[in-house]
């Protein structure tokens, strides 16, 4: 059995209502809700699923669906930069599938997406066609209020789908990629200046620096700065698109350093969706000094550490992929 994840980021964070609606158009049979990460802040959520290959799609779709015909982008305002209703689709290999499955998979619902839907379709990450797109900020560049002028003028013609621009459902990127974590780390300050300055020193396209020990810019690390008025403080965005080469634990430590230069410190941290335990294991390793390492002892100790209990509880049997997938019955895969 194949198996493929798909994160899906819809642009509401704040009607229940919506949401559960929207969440439960992607209960099909093969493909089941993994996990539900309600975004107030950030009026976002990410919805979770996993499924076998022609599921997923089918589960992606109604999804995509529910959200055009919910969501009006017209209404719409958010600190998180966005395209659309239904904003960001990636396919994840999990289980005996490959990026190419999710390829597959990525062309096929896009196609579906333009065709039924009538709302245009952007490819990015591996199932980019055009390299310049594989970055899912240069599709995201000015947001769903410049995508119109964007196309007016023909700078950003869809993958899929006519040239005209949807103001009610704005357009959508579908791609393919690894397992990423999205981790966003508190900062003791309500400065968005701050948080802004400290995300362009790491993200991977800045140039090089170096604080204390850590040498910047920090490899596979997408970060942007904003303030929350919900939790009334300033946050450093992050995607870690290859964690295994940037962990979060690393991440967290080169912010603590950037923030104490800045005048202000970290405050804990925020994860959204799901992590891999192996990242958990890998920072509580490098935290734990007691000979006592069991795994349950490890991820205890990533979870102090990075202070991801910081803002709400933090229940491993929700939030760690590996525990996700066996309660949905689909065994440890990643």
């Amino acid at each position: 059995m194949q198996l493929i994840e798909c994160a899906l980021n819809i642009s509401e964070g704040r009607d229940l209502s919506k949401i559960e609606a929207i969440t439960r158009a992607g209960q099909v049979n093969g493909a089941k809700v993994l996990h539900v990460d309600v975004g107030s802040g950030a009026a976002r959520t990410v919805i979770t699923v996993a499924g076998e290959p022609t599921s997923i799609e089918d589960a992606a779709y109604r999804i995509i669906h529910e959200a055009a015909n919910l969501i009006d982008m017209r209404n719409y305002r958010s600190v998180h930069p966005c395209i659309g209703a239904a904003d960001v689709c990636p396919f994840v290999p999990l289980k005996n599938a490959t990026i190419q499955d999710c390829i597959t998979c990525a062309h096929s619902l896009a196609k579906r997406v333009a065709t039924e839907l009538g709302i245009p379709v952007y490819l990015y990450g591996a199932a980019a066609q055009d390299p310049a797109r594989r970055a899912l900020s240069t599709l995201r560049k000015g947001g769903y209020r410049g995508l119109a002028q964007r196309f007016q003028t023909g700078e950003l013609p869809p993958d899929y789908g006519g040239p005209c621009f949807n103001p009610s459902s704005g357009a959508i990127a579908i791609g393919a990629r690894d397992i990423l974590i999205a981790f966003n780390i508190n900062l003791a300050t309500t400065s968005e200046t701050t948080a802004k300055k400290i995300a362009a020193r790491i993200r991977s396209s800045a140039p090089p620096s170096e604080i204390g020990p850590y040498r910047l810019p920090l490899p596979h690390c997408q970060a942007i700065g904003w303030y929350i008025d919900e939790y009334g403080f300033a946050q450093v965005s992050t995607n870690l698109t290859a964690y295994q080469v940037t962990p979060p634990h690393q991440l967290f430590q080169a912010v603590e350093a950037l923030a104490k230069e800045a005048g202000t410190s970290v405050t804990g941290s925020e994860l959204i969706g799901l992590i891999p335990k192996g990242a958990l294991l890998a920072a509580g390793l490098y935290y734990k000094n007691t000979t006592t390492r069991t795994e349950d002892s490890l991820i205890d100790t990533a979870i102090e550490k990075l202070g991801l209990h910081s803002l709400r509880p933090f229940d491993r049997k929700e939030r760690i992929l590996e525990e996700a997938l066996n309660h949905a019955g689909w065994g440890v895969c990643p």
